[in-house]
């Protein structure tokens, strides 16, 4: 065929696998011609998704405590309605992963990310014109569906639209913009009841709706289709007129015929696709392991033992670290690595979550469980020599530790890595797993939570944490390759044991 014949001439007039220190050099020679302007102009049109995202999250934080007071009989909920109203989009979300993983396959990364808008801006509606608890559930359900897709569509659109110079920064931006749209709603909140939120809320999906109308579909899905006139063209919009995009197809597609084009059962034999599964399930385990979601959950009661009054503006100096270090993560992540950065975030949550621990424990011996104790305590505290307050400012540096830790590492590198090493053929299917992965153990992270406490104590909890981000840091060393700097087929390449592309 004369497509095949040409391809192989592109990639043998390049070094072809003979020679890879003559294919580094034309690859860098191809990428100093590469114009990043248009490619950082899809990645913010598809990272509104994750702000969608991010605003759902964030949502129920300021909205349960007006719901919980509502004049309306019909809306007010009640402790159990209020707990369920926060985790029933983790629900949505698990199902909403394995949509997108198929939604991927079949209709492709941009199509489902438009299709993403539509359930977000649905389930606000529903939410704005509730005229009881059920239409608040359905809109967080439809809401948490749409954050599932998304949160798997937006890692794989980015990793395969990016070339490898700038994909760890752009990738790690999925996890800043979800952070955005939590401080963003948290910031909304100060200022606007739960209806206007809602309506604000309903912004990003709507602008992503349009956005991503005028943005590519990426060029390794449409070559994995057997589009190669419509790969060029996307990858001539996202690296610029100057760089010789034949070259790049020609890669792409050589390594897509390699390993053929479907997923299919036997093929979770082939090392090349099981090994990056376990890393990946792995990896979104160990996030939800972490203990992030019971530091948040503490994080108001903590801000007030320390004599923060507002805990709503402490809710958004809390969104404020997190910003402020995802960001930072998302500047040094393609010089840094990911590896790196994961064992770093793993040693700050192991040592604050054992703070931590120390912290309920030197709690739990203080004489505060009666009213004769908390009097004392009032009298110490106006005494100005009080040492519950020296507690409180140490769960407070544990707080802000851990926070840090996770935002540079185990926040966006687990999305990102998720993006980066799977094959073609299984991705749609390997990212669904990953992220109903995540979101199961979100759930039962979220609901059995109070449980562990009762049983473990506090600082048993919290020791436990622990434990598990010690553990994450040894699985960090031992399997967690780096993929700093490499192209997604060389990536591939390394786990099937060949030389990459």
């Amino acid at each position: 065929m004369d497509i095949q014949s040409e391809r192989r001439r592109l990639l043998d007039a390049d070094g072809g696998d003979e020679d890879p220190t003559g294919l580094m050099s034309e690859q860098d020679a191809y990428l100093s011609k590469v114009k990043n302007k248009k490619l950082y102009l899809a990645t913010f049109a598809s990272v509104l998704g994750p702000m969608s995202f991010g605003f759902v999250l964030g949502y129920s934080s300021p909205a349960i405590p007006q719901l919980t007071r509502i004049a309306d009989p019909r809306l007010r909920l009640n402790d159990v309605q209020a707990s369920w109203f926060g985790s029933i989009v983790t629900v949505g979300a698990a199902v909403g992963g394995l949509l997108g993983g198929w939604m991927v396959g079949k209709v492709g990364r941009k199509l489902t990310l438009m299709f993403c808008s539509l359930p977000f801006v649905f389930g606000f509606t529903i939410i704005i014109a509730a005229q009881n608890v059920w239409m608040f559930y359905l809109g967080r359900v439809l809401t948490g569906l749409a954050s599932g897709v998304t949160s798997l569509v937006v890692p794989l659109y980015i990793s395969e639209m990016a070339h490898e110079r700038v994909r760890g920064m752009l990738g790690s931006c999925v996890q800043l913009s979800v952070v955005l749209g939590i401080m963003g709603v948290y910031l909304a909140g100060l200022f606007m009841d739960w209806r206007w939120l809602a309506i604000c809320s309903s912004i990003p999906p709507t602008l992503l709706m349009v956005c991503m109308c005028f943005m590519p579909e990426t060029p390794r899905y449409l070559l994995s289709q057997g589009k190669r006139r419509e790969a060029e063209e996307a990858l001539r919009f996202l690296r610029g007129p100057d760089a010789s995009v034949e070259w790049e197809c020609a890669r792409i597609e050589d390594a897509c015929d390699e390993q053929g084009s479907s997923f299919h059962m036997s093929d979770l034999r082939d090392p090349g696709v099981y090994k990056p599964l376990v890393i990946g399930v792995m990896l979104m385990l160990f996030q939800q392991m972490t203990g992030i979601n019971a530091i948040m959950f503490y994080a108001e009661s903590i801000f007030q033992q320390a004599h923060f009054k507002e805990s709503d503006l402490a809710s958004v100096i809390v969104g404020l670290i997190q910003v402020v270090f995802t960001a930072v993560a998302a500047i040094i992540m393609d010089k840094a690595g990911r590896k790196v950065l994961l064992i770093i975030s793993g040693a700050a949550m192991a040592i604050s979550t054992t703070a931590f621990g120390v912290y309920f424990y030197l709690m739990s011996k203080l004489p505060s469980t009666t009213s004769a104790g908390l009097l004392v305590l009032e009298i110490q505290s106006t005494a100005g020599e009080e040492p519950h307050a020296d507690l409180a400012w140490l769960a407070l540096a544990s707080m802000a530790v851990f926070i840090t830790g996770f935002a540079l590492g185990w926040g966006p590198i687990p999305w990102l890595v998720m993006s980066e090493i799977f094959p073609v053929k299984a991705r749609g299917v390997a990212s669904a797993v990953c992220v109903l992965t995540n979101w199961s153990m979100a759930f039962i992270v979220t609901k059995t939570f109070q449980d562990m406490m009762n049983l473990l104590t506090s600082a048993g909890t919290f020791w436990l944490f622990a434990c598990m981000c010690i553990i994450n840091v040894i699985f960090t060393i031992s399997f967690v390759p780096e993929t700093k700097g490499k192209t997604l087929e060389q990536i591939e390449a390394t786990f099937r044991g060949t030389s990459g592309p």
